[in-house]
């Protein structure tokens, strides 16, 4: 199984979970993702989910000045956000206990 398909479906959550512990500019998720061990995680994947995420509602967002060159657009969290994460880490949790019974053969 490639990586890069398990990695579409569980993008948003996991740059819901990276910016639950810190708000982060584009490239700076990314590099946390990767950090996490995501490293197959796709720059263009990343903005393009932090966009959605966005005009979803589920993030705020706010320009801070950089030392390295032109300003940041920083991410994080709101309350619908925070509801999203929570709602989708319940969700996560249960797939995997079942993955990990089916793989096991701990089936019914």
């Amino acid at each position: 199984m490639e990586i890069s398909q398990l990695l579409k479906g569980v993008l948003d959550l996991a740059v819901l979970a990276v910016l639950s512990t810190e708000d982060g500019y584009g490239y700076d998720v990314v590099r946390r993702l990767r950090k996490a061990g995501l490293d197959e995680v796709g720059d263009a994947s990343v903005y393009g989910t932090l966009r959605r995420l966005y005009n979803a509602g589920a993030l705020t967002s706010y320009v801070r000045p950089s030392e390295e060159g032109p300003h940041r657009k920083y991410y994080g969290l709101n309350e619908l956000g925070r509801q999203r994460l929570a709602d989708g880490t319940k969700t996560w949790r249960g797939f995997a206990n079942t993955m990990t019974d089916l793989l096991e053969g701990e089936t019914a």
